[in-house]
């Protein structure tokens, strides 16, 4: 099954996740030891970022690492830049309304 990127995404142990190997590649017991959960279920995370492709594994001899897949983070940053600017332009007229009521009260 092609699970959603944005569904993987959704998870905020899977956020953590992501946030833990995105400053280096980790093996699964490793990662499983920042969190208060069994190692099945960091397996789990980390099947459906695989599935993904957020993140990648690579073997290491009997070890399998993870490490964050940046273009796919790209992926998603380009999607939430959209929305940046629709915020920023909204921030911008906010405070430009907040000048105006700043400067009629003066």
């Amino acid at each position: 099954m092609r699970r959603d990127i944005f569904q993987a995404i959704a998870d905020p142990t899977r956020r953590a996740i992501i946030t833990l190997i995105a400053l280096q590649a980790m093996t699964p017991n490793a990662i499983a030891d920042n969190f208060n959960t069994t190692r099945q279920s960091v397996s789990k995370h980390l099947r459906i970022l695989t599935e993904c492709e957020i993140v990648k594994q690579e073997q290491q001899g009997r070890e399998i690492y993870y490490s964050l897949e940046i273009d796919k983070m790209k992926e998603i940053d380009k999607w939430l830049n959209q929305f940046r600017k629709i915020w920023e332009t909204r921030f911008n007229q906010l405070d430009d309304i907040l000048s105006t009521i700043k400067e009629q009260e003066k």
